[in-house]
C-alpha cells in the first residue's frame, strides 16, 4: 500500500545525507523542483552555519537556491535518526575518500545503512548518490537486513551523479543522461516522477552496471586528458601546435571536443579518486587495468614537466620569486582538493623557490594547505602577485586573468617570462609585448 502511494506520488519528503559537494547541491536542486527536503550532516558547526545561510563552499547559483527555498522547502537538520523516520525516499551523498590503497572509505555508508535498519518505520528508497565501488549497494541491502526491527519492506537504487563543480546547478538541471540503477518496479517508477521534470534520456540497469557507469565515465574523461596531455610532449618535441591537433581531432564525432585541452593535468576530488578506485576495483574483480595505471602516471608526470620547462628557462630555481595565478583545480571553484597547483607549488618550494600566490576563491583553502613555515605569500590581486617575480605561472584558467593588463604586469616583473599552464593566453599578444611564453604543446 505505502509503495502504491509513493508510486502515484509527484512531490516526495526526501531525505540528502550529506551536506558536501554533491548533497547540498542535490538537496537545493530538488527543493527547487519542489520536494520536500531536509539535507542532514554530523558536522553540526557545517549545519548552523548553513542554518545562518552561509555556505561551506563556492559553488556558482547554489547560494541563490538556498536563499530562495531555505525553509519553505529546504531544511537543514543534525538529527539523522528523526528525519529518516520522517523521510519516504534517502538519498545517501557521503564523502567515499579514498584510502592508501586506492579503495574507498564505505565507513560513512556502512555507519548509515545501519542507522536507516535502526529507524526503519515505513518503506523507504534508499539510493545511493555517492560515487561507490560496485557492489555497494548490495552491501548496503545485506547491512539494513541483517539489523532491521521488522518486517517492513525497503528499495535500494544507484544514481550516481554527473554534476562538474563550478557548473553544478547547470548540469542538475541540464543532464546529458540520468542513470538509475533499481531492482523493482517501484524503485524505478519513484525514480522516474523524480525526474520527470527532465528532457534527458532515463538509463535504466541494474544496481551493478549503474555503480560501474560512474567510474568508468570519469576514467574515460581522465583518459582522455592524458593522452592529449602525452600529445603536447610529442608537439613539443617536433614543433607541432597540440591546440590545432586538438581541434582536428575534436571534429570528429567519434571522438568530440571535451576534454581535449591540454595543460597541467587534472585535479579534483572525482577524476584523481575514481580512478583510483577503478583500478582498485579491477583489481579485486580479478583484471589489471594497466591503461589507468598510464593515465595516472602521465597525469602525474605532466605537472613535473611543467617545472621543468621553467627551471630551463631560469636555470636555478632558488630563490627565484614565481607567481601562481590559479589554484583550484579549475575556475569557478574553490576547491583544491588534488588540484595540480599543490604538487607544482611543492616542487618550486623544494628548490628553493620563493612562492606568490593568488586564486579569485581558494585563497582560504590554500593556506588549510600550506604550512605558515613554508616560503609562500599569498596575494591580494593578481598584480600584487606577480610584483617583482621572475615567473608567472597561470594554472587555472580564471575568466579575469585573460583580460589582465599584460603591459602592466611586464613592468612590474623582474623578468619578462609567462608560463601558461592551461595553454590559455594569447601567446602571441604576450611575445609582442615582449613576453618569453611557454606553454604545453604550442
Amino acid at each position: 500500500m505505502e509503495q502504491e502511494i509513493l508510486i502515484n506520488k509527484k512531490n516526495y519528503n526526501i531525505l540528502v545525507i550529506g551536506a558536501g559537494h554533491v548533497g547540498l547541491v542535490t538537496a537545493a536542486c530538488f527543493a527547487e523542483l519542489g520536494h520536500n527536503v531536509i539535507c542532514v550532516d554530523n558536522d553540526r558547526q557545517k549545519i548552523k552555519h548553513l542554518n545562518k545561510l552561509k555556505l561551506p563552499f563556492y559553488e556558482p547559483q547554489l547560494d541563490r537556491l538556498v536563499i530562495k527555498n531555505f525553509k519553505k522547502r529546504l531544511f537543514f537538520s543534525s538529527s539523522l535518526e528523526k528525519n529518516i523516520k520522517e523521510a519516504e525516499i534517502i538519498f545517501i551523498a557521503v564523502g567515499t575518500p579514498p584510502l592508501p590503497d586506492g579503495s574507498a572509505d564505505l565507513t560513512s555508508i556502512e555507519n548509515i545503512a545501519t542507522i536507516i535498519a535502526s529507524n526503519l518505520n515505513s518503506y523507504k528508497l534508499i539510493v545511493e548518490k555517492s560515487t561507490v565501488p560496485v557492489h555497494t549497494g548490495k552491501k548496503i541491502k545485506e547491512t539494513i537486513t541483517k539489523y532491521k526491527k521488522n518486517d517492513l519492506a525497503f528499495d535500494v537504487a544507484s544514481n550516481p551523479e554527473f554534476l562538474r563543480e563550478g557548473k553544478a546547478i547547470y548540469d542538475f538541471f541540464n543532464p546529458d543522461r540520468i542513470v538509475i540503477g533499481v531492482e523493482t518496479k517501484c524503485a524505478e517508477k519513484i525514480l522516474k516522477n523524480i525526474y520527470a521534470p527532465f528532457k534527458a534520456p532515463i538509463v535504466v540497469t541494474n544496481i551493478n552496471t549503474a555503480e560501474l557507469i560512474k567510474h568508468a565515465s570519469n576514467s574515460f574523461l581522465a583518459t582522455k586528458i592524458s593522452f592529449i596531455n602525452a600529445i603536447s610532449k610529442i608537439c613539443d618535441l617536433c614543433g607541432a601546435n597540440v591546440k590545432k591537433v586538438a581541434d582536428a581531432l575534436g571534429l570528429d564525432k567519434r571522438i568530440g571536443k571535451s576534454f581535449l585541452d591540454a595543460g597541467v593535468g587534472y585535479g579534483g576530488f572525482c577524476f584523481p579518486k575514481d580512478l583510483e578506485a577503478f583500478i582498485y576495483i579491477s583489481k579485486k574483480l580479478g583484471y589489471d587495468f594497466a591503461l589507468l595505471k598510464e593515465v595516472k602516471r602521465i597525469n602525474e608526470e605532466q605537472k613535473l614537466y611543467f617545472v621543468e620547462k621553467i627551471k630551463e628557462k631560469l636555470w636555478v630555481l632558488k630563490n627565484k620569486k614565481i607567481a601562481i595565478l590559479g589554484l583550484s583545480f579549475k575556475p569557478q571553484t574553490d576547491d583544491m582538493r588534488f588540484a595540480p597547483s599543490i604538487d607544482i607549488i611543492g616542487a618550486f618550494l623544494s628548490e628553493g623557490s620563493i612562492i606568490k600566490a593568488y586564486d579569485p576563491k581558494a585563497i582560504g583553502q590554500a593556506k588549510k594547505i600550506f604550512s605558515k613555515k613554508d616560503n609562500i605569500y599569498f596575494a591580494t590581486n593578481p598584480y600584487d602577485a606577480v610584483k617583482n617575480c621572475d615567473c608567472l605561472c597561470l594554472l587555472t584558467e580564471w575568466e579575469e586573468f585573460k583580460n589582465l593588463d599584460f603591459k602592466k604586469i611586464k613592468k612590474l616583473m623582474n623578468t619578462a617570462l609567462i608560463a601558461d599552464g592551461r595553454n590559455f593566453l594569447d601567446k602571441e599578444k604576450l611575445q609582442k609585448i615582449g613576453f618569453d611564453y611557454i606553454g604545453l604543446g604550442v
